[in-house]
């Protein structure tokens, strides 16, 4: 598993790829925050914090988390390279585990240029340091754990296509549909008290919980849950490959 592990950077770091997504994913909150007239810019929001890049962010890792998931398994099947990877002495569920970890650690990498944002808004702060760190650091963990469920959800849209294309415009679809298309329905109200319920299957919800600096465990266990579930599905559908 190791092994697929590091095959799976290699391909991302190894021509540049993971660099160029880094570099783009800081460049596009940079503006977004200090730049572009916008209602997330902190110089005219005029407030120590940065709840609005935590707010465009889900946004952004949504289109992006499909782009670097998108060729682990069905570039391998287009290549014929995914039987070469059934012969060996590794399992199913491994191979898995090992390409969803490389996309998250991918994922997670978009984050650490954000700390300068951090020690910027820290210094801006009158007085210095006037910032809530409890709903910051909380964003941050929620940020990770959606970063996480994005990667699951892009390795189960790769899975069950048979070209990039489809696995990423599949990826978005299924990240969007959730995230934002499950909220969306539950505010029409049209299912009476069931639309409770239907807020709650969806990843927004459980995610804004961290920005208010909440950290509570149903919300990491929904998290946890539907990685799972991806994670299981994405190995049936290759199973159901060999």
């Amino acid at each position: 598993m190791f092994a697929i592990f590091k095959k799976e950077l290699w391909t991302y770091f190894g021509n540049w790829s993971a660099w160029l997504i880094v570099g783009a994913f800081s460049l596009i909150g940079t503006l977004f925050l200090f730049f572009f007239e916008n209602d997330s810019n902190i110089f005219d929001i005029g407030s120590a914090t940065l709840q609005s890049y935590f707010v465009i962010v889900p946004w952004f890792l949504m289109f992006l988390i499909p782009a670097i998931s998108m060729k682990t398994l069905a570039e391998e099947e287009q290549a014929g390279t995914l039987t070469w990877l059934f012969s060996q002495p590794v399992k199913v569920s491994e191979i898995i585990i090992a390409k969803y970890l490389a996309v998250c650690f991918v994922g997670m990498l978009c984050l650490l240029p954000s700390l300068v944002y951090l020690y910027t808004v820290y210094v801006l702060g009158v007085p210095e340091g006037n910032i809530d760190l409890g709903a910051t650091f909380g964003s941050y963990f929620g940020l990770i754990l959606l970063i996480a469920t994005f990667s699951a959800v892009g390795i189960l849209a790769s899975s069950l296509s048979q070209n990039q294309i489809m696995a990423y415009l599949l990826g978005v679809f299924l990240s969007f549909f959730f995230y934002f298309g499950v909220e969306q329905l539950a505010s029409y109200k049209l299912l009476g008290g069931a639309d409770y319920v239907l807020s709650n299957i969806g990843f927004y919800q459980h995610f804004m919980a961290f920005t208010r600096g909440l950290i509570d465990s149903r919300d990491l266990f929904y998290f946890v849950l539907v990685i799972a579930i991806c994670l299981f599905l994405a190995k049936v559908f290759v199973e159901k490959k060999k």
